[in-house]
């Protein structure tokens, strides 16, 4: 009798380790998908001066969107949770995404070969943005549900493991489709 309560005992703490351990696992897998996305985002905000630059000369009346692309490139470097840089992705994103749609206007501008370079990088980065993000909402999910079953909540629990956030659009204006009009009829 005492061999099977010692048996019993074994195999629990062995259940408690192997469950502690792939919390942990996952936790980790959580903050490397988060780096992931950090990666991309600081890649973005690499190549938007040099971008920015480009475009000026061309679009002196868009100086306000420039101004706004500064500003948000310094909230970015400031913020530390993952809702704070969220919003502040989908903001500079709507920028972005004016500045090339008012730069369809600007032949020359279109033609440049810096422009062209920089613009089709920040395409690119985009997409991988874009998928960083995927990879790392289903990473928290798999992770955030673990932390709800039975019996991986327990030790979770007892270890306090916390819930992380998704990485979401933080506005309904984030969530809508650009829409530039320039009172032009000939398209």
């Amino acid at each position: 009798m005492g061999w099977l309560i010692f048996g019993i005992v074994v195999i629990v703490i062995i259940a408690i380790i192997a469950i502690y351990n792939g919390l942990v696992q996952s936790r980790i897998r959580v903050d490397n998908a988060w780096s992931q996305i950090d990666v991309q985002l600081q890649r973005r905000f690499d190549l938007i001066p040099n971008f920015v630059e480009t475009v000026k000369g061309y679009m002196e009346h868009e100086k306000e969107t420039f101004e706004k692309i500064a500003q948000l490139r310094t909230s970015w470097a400031n913020s530390n949770s993952v809702s704070e840089k969220a919003e502040l992705d989908g903001q500079l994103s709507s920028a972005l995404k004016t500045i090339m749609a008012v730069s369809e206007n600007y032949p020359e501008l279109k033609a440049n070969q810096n422009f062209s370079e920089l613009s089709e990088e920040l395409r690119n980065t985009e997409n991988k943005i874009s998928f960083s993000r995927q990879f790392y909402n289903d990473t928290v999910t798999r992770y955030n549900t673990k932390l709800q079953v039975f019996p991986s909540n327990i030790i979770a629990g007892m270890f306090n493991f916390k819930e992380r956030d998704l990485f979401k659009a933080e506005s309904d204006e984030a969530r809508k489709n650009i829409k530039v009009d320039f009172g032009n009829n000939n398209n």
